[in-house]
């Protein structure tokens, strides 16, 4: 038989990448590359709040425009990698109408937020400073994060390890500090806010869950008071009940009810469909990691087959 040489070890580092992902990131990096060579079309790609009602379509173009290197670099790897990690896990359908929803929501969101404070302090840069960016929808994937993997320890910086619940939160904080020393990103904190806040939103009541028959999440772990600190729960989970009421009603607990009941009328243990179906997945995604840890050993073991062994073989 043919031996063919064993990939280096570090190779699954940047492999695994989806289509969806590749082809988010062609446009991009296609649409930097238009603004570098056509300056003028950031009129018609960004959201230029003034600008906007007779050209609507910014509303879904600004989220894929970016406008400086730097972003372009951040946004292209975060979509390859936080991709590689939601896309398995929620369907490429359902990745992609996540990118498409968030996306909008925010521009609708960051409009009304510029028009607001435009009429509060009659300041005309609110009105034409171009928005745009990916790394709203970014954001967007790190509460992604947070609902499949809320315990699991991430490195910072090689340095610190934070949990992934805690990481939209501590986005949030350092974005908003970083407003205050560096005044040229303030205009990106907005997106990043409700990138985060329109994720959630999403994820918690209208994402589809082909394997339960479900929209959203309604777990406790999921709540909008678990992006803040225990002391501030109970203040801020009578707000997020408002949501359930508004967004979810009755249907939601008649449904769950209906598929958990025992026959004396108390829930079966683990019958929460939606608890279930997030630990198939951690379980699944646990798996894969050991798995690909094992090879990975194994091939460090064994190495390539030397000459003799190769003739031998052959």
């Amino acid at each position: 038989m043919d031996l063919a040489p064993s990939p280096p070890l570090g190779s699954g580092i940047f492999t695994g990448f989806t289509r969806l992902c590749k082809g988010l990131a062609v446009i991009l990096i296609g649409g930097y590359a238009l603004l570098q060579f056509f300056p003028s079309a950031v009129s018609y790609l960004a959201l230029i709040p003034a600008r906007t009602i007779p050209f609507a379509w910014n509303l879904l173009t600004a989220g894929y425009t970016e406008q400086t290197l730097p972003g372009v670099a951040i946004g292209v790897v975060g979509l390859l990698f936080l991709g590689r990690s939601l896309e398995p896990l929620w369907g490429s359908r359902e990745f992609f109408k996540f990118i498409v929803v968030v996306n909008f929501l925010i521009s609708i969101c960051v409009f009304v937020t510029a028009i607001s404070l435009y009429y509060i302090t009659t300041q005309e840069s609110y009105l034409y400073t171009p928005l745009s960016g990916f790394h709203g929808v970014l954001a967007g994937f790190l509460v992604g994060i947070k609902q499949i993997m809320p315990d699991q320890e991430l490195g910072l910086f090689f340095l610190l390890k934070i949990r992934a619940k805690w990481i939209p939160t501590l986005l949030a904080l350092v974005s908003i500090a970083v407003s205050f020393f560096v005044p040229e990103s303030a205009s990106y904190l907005p997106t990043m806010l409700f990138g985060i806040y329109t994720g959630w939103l999403y994820l918690r009541y209208f994402q589809k869950r082909p394997e339960t028959g479900l929209k959203g999440d309604p777990s406790d772990e999921f709540t909008f008071s678990s992006f803040f600190p225990e002391f501030l729960r109970p203040i801020l989970d009578p707000i997020g009940s408002i949501f359930d009421k508004i967004f979810c009603g009755r249907r939601l607990q008649t449904s769950i009810e209906s598929r958990g009941l025992a026959l004396g009328g108390d829930p079966l243990p683990g019958s929460d469909p939606i608890e279930a179906s997030r630990r198939r997945e951690r379980g699944a995604k646990a798996l894969e990691k050991r798995l690909a840890a094992e090879k990975l050993a194994t091939v460090g073991i064994k190495g390539v087959p030397d000459g003799d062994d190769a003739s031998e073989n052959v």
